[in-house]
């Protein structure tokens, strides 16, 4: 009960610090002003986080982890490979989608992050990048995509999917479970797949 009680006070802490990190930035914010929105005092942020630079690591970090968990479990998948990578698309899209504010943040405050921070963060992205260009490589070895360079085709589908943050509205015409479907579909195209409507249709 003790470590739940302290996993919910850490992820208020989370909340409320991605939405001023949002609003006022990084620089902007300081631990106080996050302490005062929770309705605490600085000391209480110290007992969970040991500086605001580690706050901004820990908003930012569980957004690539989530992201590469998604792409990973989707290449595992049974499956062929346009059937696998619309999945990991869908399911990459609803993490980027589910926690917007954090990688708005992540985008706007990477300088901010400590030399360690970062490194961490980057290692984590060129994994992500690493699975996704095995993936297309199997489906363009296997004769299901037709794409002349894997390395590019994973970069530009991870950048179109992480760029969606910037013009989704959650309260407009189209679902987060949609917004993931037209994007798979796009990627699906990119790659060469054959009979992309309908792998979408049936993953």
């Amino acid at each position: 009960m003790r470590e739940e009680i302290s996993a919910y006070k850490r992820e208020r802490i989370l909340e409320e610090a991605v939405k001023l990190f949002y609003e006022r930035g990084f620089s902007g914010t300081t631990l106080d002003d996050i302490a005062g929105k929770l309705g605490v005092t600085k000391p209480f942020i110290y007992t969970h986080f040991r500086s605001k630079v580690e706050l901004l690591e820990a908003i930012c970090r569980p957004t690539i982890e989530m992201s590469l968990e998604a792409i990973a479990t989707a290449a595992q998948q049974p499956g062929t490979a346009p059937e696998r990578l619309f999945r990991g698309v869908v399911d990459f899209s609803k993490v980027v989608l589910q926690r917007q504010g954090n990688i708005a943040v992540f985008f706007r405050e990477e300088k901010n992050l400590s030399e360690a921070g970062l490194a961490e963060i980057n290692a984590l992205r060129k994994r992500f990048d690493r699975v996704l260009s095995e993936l297309l490589e199997q489906g363009a070895e296997a004769g299901e995509f037709t794409v002349a360079d894997v390395r590019v085709a994973a970069l530009a589908i991870g950048g179109m999917v992480s760029w969606a943050y910037t013009w989704y509205q959650p309260d407009g015409r189209l679902t987060i479970e949609e917004v993931g479907s037209k994007l798979a579909h796009i990627a699906l195209q990119m790659v060469g797949a054959q009979s992309a409507e309908r792998v979408s249709i049936q993953a």
